[in-house]
């Protein structure tokens, strides 16, 4: 029997993994990891052991990591010093006896000179240090998701149209639950160890074919507004963005249209066995239900 154990149980990621792990395992072989386990109370009705644990706290970590085969390992928060957290998580597998750790970087092609602020550098140091660990591991690189495009193009995008610094690139963004599901399928199976896997969307779409798109759902014209970096700042605050949250949207829009996650591996659809889900999908239903 394999004990395979998920961190951020009460996260989006953590949670839709566990739940795609469940159809796929029976409950005594799951193990999800939270800061409140209070908070993962619907996954312990499942049968699923919840352990106390946080990225701080080392000797916890050690504790909650005890029997545990593999590890999904959930990316901590941006701007929270991820690499403590990281380094903590990944030694204290290794002193707890795991043997496999799965990780989630944010996709970085090799050539890229693009960096995502406290991002990019961070999903790095991890992959570094799980190279060191002697640790089995497995990268599941993911594009944005696509449930973050709203975010990105701000507002009510259906009146006031698709708003983005000026750029034609575009991104292969893929939804979180065929992400955890991918997940899921790389936990249970063997044969993926020291493996990377890029989990692009199909097809990449720039912000203009996003702006096509709705304007097809709402059957009118959705313009495309390119203007500058300050600009799309300053839309996604009289939306009501802090600008520190638009700030940071702005690094992904930037990565967007430098096509830092244009590419096309097919890694996603080969391990789910079927098409993920496309931008067009769901935007259709993300923004046919507000116009119902």
């Amino acid at each position: 029997m394999t004990k395979i154990l998920v961190t951020g149980a009460t996260g989006n990621i953590g949670r839709k993994t566990l739940q795609h792990l469940l159809k796929r395992l029976p409950a005594t072989d799951l193990v999800g990891l939270a800061r409140d386990p209070a908070k993962a109370a619907d996954l312990a009705a499942t049968g699923i052991e919840i352990r106390q644990g946080d990225y701080f706290e080392y000797d916890g970590l050690v504790r909650a990591f005890d029997g545990i085969d593999k590890i999904m390992l959930v990316s901590a928060t941006a701007f929270t010093d991820r690499n403590t957290q990281h380094q903590n998580a990944v030694s204290a597998a290794h002193q707890a006896g795991v043997k496999h750790i799965v990780y989630m970087p944010i996709i970085h092609e090799p050539a890229s000179a693009f960096t995502l602020p406290d991002i990019t550098e961070q999903d790095l140091f991890v992959e570094e240090r799980l190279k060191a660990s002697g640790l089995a591991y497995t990268l599941v690189g993911h594009p944005p998701f696509i449930e973050s495009i709203p975010f990105y193009i701000g507002g009510n995008a259906l009146e006031t149209g698709v708003h983005a610094p000026a750029g034609a690139g575009r991104a292969a963004y893929a939804s979180r639950d065929d992400l955890a599901e991918a997940h899921a399928i790389v936990l249970r199976e063997d044969g993926h160890e020291y493996k990377s896997y890029a989990l692009y969307g199909n097809p990449a779409v720039s912000f203009a074919d996003i702006a096509q798109i709705l304007s097809d759902i709402s059957g009118k014209p959705v313009s495309f507004v390119a203007g500058t970096d300050q600009d799309y700042i300053d839309h996604l605050m009289a939306a009501g963005l802090p600008e520190p949250a638009a700030r940071f949207a702005l690094g992904w829009v930037q990565g967007v249209n430098a096509g830092e996650w244009g590419g096309k591996t097919g890694d996603l659809e080969k391990l789910l066995g079927r098409k993920p889900m496309t931008a067009a999908e769901f935007l259709r239903t993300n923004y046919a239900a507000r116009e119902a």
